[in-house]
């Protein structure tokens, strides 16, 4: 369901050089779009030192984290994943797709 990339460093020079970019395939623009809404509200606590970038395409949502250090990109992320699989059970347990708003 989820696919993610970590390379350690790079040798950028703007000290952003802790990545992670990953998506995550909700098989439906509505859920993808309801999971991005609810964490798109919870900025980085430490904007000096973590950037997270989100969008929704196709069904999907892409996260791009940019960090100055290897440990608050791991303490970003891990945050990050464990709001969002707690919104993606929520959503799959009980969102309404469209066929079932329409019969209603």
């Amino acid at each position: 369901m989820a696919a993610a990339t970590a390379p350690a460093s790079s040798s950028s020079s703007s000290g952003w050089d802790f990545t992670c970019n990953f998506e995550v395939d909700y098989g439906s623009e509505d859920h993808a779009s309801i999971v991005y809404k609810t964490l798109a509200v919870d900025t980085e606590l430490q904007p000096d030192k973590v950037r997270r970038e989100m969008t929704v395409s196709g069904g999907k949502l892409v996260v791009r984290f940019e960090a100055i250090e290897a440990r608050f990109l791991r303490a970003s992320f891990s945050a990050f994943v464990d709001l969002m699989v707690l919104l993606t059970k929520l959503v799959e347990e009980y969102s309404v797709t469209n066929e079932e708003h329409s019969a209603l």
